[in-house]
């Protein structure tokens, strides 16, 4: 009977084979990256195709971690890594242990990848940047201490201002650890607080070279600092991040040197200018404030002070003499009107009646003035109303008249 096996150990004769074959064990492919995924472990599980295959690959998180871009869907690269059999599902797969991408560099496709995050993130808005100090007591600058870029620095910064104040942060400008020790240099100055602006700076090189300037920790450092920075790596064509995230770019170190400390001497024509300028101000505003005082004491109100109070009074009087007027024209209208309601009331006025011969008989039981003959009977007293008196009298008698009117005797 044939010798029969089990599938763990047909996979791992399989696997053996593989792994024994020299071309196999060490072999570089090109192929589109597909089914990208970035596993929360680190490792990175993707297939690489071309028209007519795909090869499912897996790079570990251990070879993942030397990636200088973010590997993605429909990027076309270059990988390295051997073929072997993941026993448990059959399948064989490439382990890669190097990627690049394929034509473009890989430093490159990473400087673009950061730059488009960062510029999302917003660390690039021109809202962020802040104004530089026209002229700051003290300077920092983050570079190297051996180079030329420092000893430029001093001699422009000599030139232009001769008692400057410079402190210096030597840090390596290239290599694993520069970027780490640039962050830390700037953190360190706003920390101490102990310059007033930061310029970093190298001199030219590749885009290896200057590759430290371009890692998010010098960007994050250079965002998040208080105090204001000058980015000035390589060459005036050159561009990194920090460039785009600090708050000025200066094409070359010299030209840092130059933007961040005025000329001395220009520097104090200035002031001498604004010092003539104020000057000049004083005296024209003295000038201008003398001639008003001179127009004040000479006006009229100065020369004349009671022509004013004169010119009051007068209207005074005169607004009194048509006050009196006024009050006088009302006061006859008023009398006459006054008269002519006394007439009308004296015409209607009972004792006019009487002087004019007639009389006003009143009951002296209820002191009703007699009307009618009615309610009064012989006997009764009644008074008698005339012009110069009254007359008690006593009824004798009553007699009806015709037309209904009647008389009394007394």
């Amino acid at each position: 009977m044939h010798n029969i096996l089990s599938v763990t150990e047909v996979n791992k004769y399989i696997k053996g084979i593989l792994s024994n074959d020299l071309i196999l064990s060490g072999l570089w492919v090109r192929g589109e990256i597909s089914n990208y995924k970035h596993h929360y472990t680190g490792h990175r599980y993707f297939t690489i195709k071309d028209e007519n295959s795909i090869l499912k690959c897996v790079m570990f998180k251990s070879h993942a971690a030397s990636l200088k871009f973010n590997p993605e869907n429909g990027m076309k690269v270059v990988v390295n890594g051997y073929i072997s059999v993941f026993e448990r599902d059959g399948q064989y797969q490439l382990y890669v242990q190097q990627m690049q991408p394929d034509g473009i560099g890989a430093l490159h496709i990473a400087f673009e990848q950061l730059k488009m995050r960062l510029y999302q993130e917003g660390l690039f808005d021109r809202e962020h940047k802040k104004p530089l100090p026209y002229l700051p007591g003290s300077i920092g600058v983050v570079t190297s201490s051996t180079g030329a870029v420092i000893r430029d620095i001093i001699n422009i910064l000599s030139r232009r201002f001769h008692n400057f104040n410079l402190k210096l942060f030597p840090v390596a400008v290239q290599g694993e650890s520069a970027a780490l020790q640039i962050s830390r240099a700037i953190r360190k100055f706003n920390e101490l607080g102990c310059v007033d602006v930061i310029i970093i700076a190298r001199g030219g090189g590749s885009l290896e070279e200057l590759w430290a300037f371009n890692e998010e920790v010098v960007a994050r450092s250079i965002f998040e600092s208080r105090i204001p920075v000058i980015s000035a790596v390589g060459h005036e064509t050159d561009f990194t991040i920090a460039d785009f995230v600090a708050d000025m770019r200066a094409p070359t170190p010299s030209a840092a040197a130059e933007i961040v400390m005025p000329e001395k001497a220009a520097v104090i024509n200035t002031i001498n200018n604004l010092n003539t300028r104020l000057v000049n101000a004083v005296l024209k505003k003295l000038s201008l404030s003398r001639a008003k005082l001179d127009a004040v004491r000479n006006s009229a109100v100065f020369r004349q002070p009671y022509n004013r109070v004169y010119q009051e009074r007068m209207r005074l009087d005169l607004l009194d003499k048509y006050m009196r007027k006024a009050l006088e024209t009302n006061y006859e209208k008023q009398k006459a009107r006054f008269s002519m309601l006394a007439g009308k009331l004296d015409a209607l006025s009972p004792l006019t009646i009487l002087s004019r011969g007639y009389s006003i008989a009143k009951s002296c039981k209820d002191g009703k003035i007699i009307k009618s003959i009615k309610g009064i009977e012989k006997g009764d007293p009644v008074e008698i109303n005339v012009s110069d008196g009254k007359i008690k009298c006593t009824v004798d008698g009553v007699e009806g008249g015709a037309y209904g009117t009647g008389k009394l005797e007394l």
